[in-house]
């Protein structure tokens, strides 16, 4: 079997930035050539970059959510698009607002198939949640590092809440020394 380190994939990254102005969407929206606003069904607007894909949840206070980024780059990238797709509005934005990660999601292989109840007892119950007839994967808690992962049958994890992308490979590591040292790997 393979290092499960090495499976490693970044799905999506989550950043914060705010731009410290209240902003008029309606203004805003018909604008900005590519943007949704539609307050009835979401209170921001939404923008989408294409290269790097990602899409900028705008609010009137100025915050910006970007999701769908596959990288910690890539996310940076798509915000200073939108800074300068906001500047060509004459929107004053500093030079480099700050952008904060909120939440890295990647899915890992463990390389072999999991038997889940016998992890839940293994682990024991303070730091999972499993109920198959409600979702078919193990919730694992982990304290170091502070990240959520989700263990399937078919040895695939979902690790959520990381802000780098080496708090997915850590994870990795704790999860995969834990079952083995409960000899439930493999």
């Amino acid at each position: 079997m393979g290092d499960p380190a090495e499976s490693i994939n970044i799905e999506n990254v989550v950043a914060s930035t705010g731009i410290g102005l209240e902003l008029d969407l309606q203004t805003v929206a018909m604008d900005l050539e590519g943007a949704d606003y539609d307050p009835e069904q979401f209170p921001g607007l939404v923008y989408r970059t294409t290269d790097p894909k990602s899409a900028a949840l705008i609010f009137r206070s100025g915050k910006i959510v970007c999701t769908g980024a596959k990288s910690t780059d890539a996310v940076h990238e798509a915000l200073h698009i939108v800074f300068d797709k906001l500047r060509e509005l004459e929107i004053p934005i500093e030079d480099d607002p700050e952008i904060t990660v909120q939440n890295i999601v990647t899915s890992a292989d463990l390389g072999t198939s999991l038997n889940l109840n016998a992890i839940a007892i293994g682990l024991g119950l303070e730091n999972i949640e499993y109920e198959p007839e409600q979702f078919p994967g193990l919730v694992y808690r982990l304290d170091e590092p502070s990240v959520v992962a989700l263990l399937f049958g078919s040895g695939k994890l979902v690790i959520t809440g990381g802000k780098e992308p080496a708090d997915a490979t850590a994870a990795v590591e704790v999860i995969s020394d834990r079952l083995s040292e409960l000899g439930l790997l493999g």
